[in-house]
């Protein structure tokens, strides 16, 4: 990260709950959307993801 020029925001050690939400998210996008199909291209693969976002 240092070697593009991105901070890594962290809480305190130990602190979990800190991502919890997108990780949730992130795991239903991948179970109920992306691991089911097999896209044609990038953007095929955009719209999917955005539709499924629109709809979450």
């Amino acid at each position: 990260m240092a070697d593009n020029g991105v901070t890594c925001s962290m809480s305190r050690s130990g602190n979990v709950w800190d991502n919890a939400a997108m990780e949730s998210f992130f795991s239903s996008l991948k179970t109920e959307r992306i691991a089911r199909k097999t896209y044609r291209s990038r953007n095929y693969a955009r719209a999917d993801v955005f539709d499924y976002i629109e709809r979450f």
